[in-house]
């Protein structure tokens, strides 16, 4: 049984929708390819062994980097809230305390 060889053109198609999708399972049965053909395509892919083919695959971000962005974001959020929190407690004290010096004024706050 001769081995199969694949063109450049159809092997970007399969790197391009696996890193898309990012299950080179799926796309491995829609092409019906091995699971692990394709999953290795994208390992070289991402090493730069199809990077000079693969002009037309645009560059995506590395899990590195996305796990940092991540992070940062995580860190900013976190910040957001505790801003959020005490900017809420302030509220709940400048009401109460014109609650009890100005009880009228409260009705039409609400």
């Amino acid at each position: 049984m001769q081995r199969k060889r694949y063109t450049e053109e159809f092997k970007q198609q399969v790197i391009k929708e696996a890193m898309e999708t990012g299950n080179s399972a799926v796309v491995a049965r829609r092409y019906e390819l091995n699971t692990n053909m394709v999953a290795r395509w994208v390992r070289e892919f991402k090493k730069g062994k199809h990077s000079s083919d693969t002009s037309s695959i645009e560059a995506r971000p590395t899990f590195d980097n996305i796990s940092q962005e991540n992070k940062q974001l995580f860190k900013e959020n976190e910040q957001l809230k505790k801003l959020l929190g005490e900017k809420d407690l302030e509220l709940a004290i400048l009401r109460d305390l014109l609650k009890k010096k100005n009880p009228h004024l409260l009705t039409k706050l609400k």
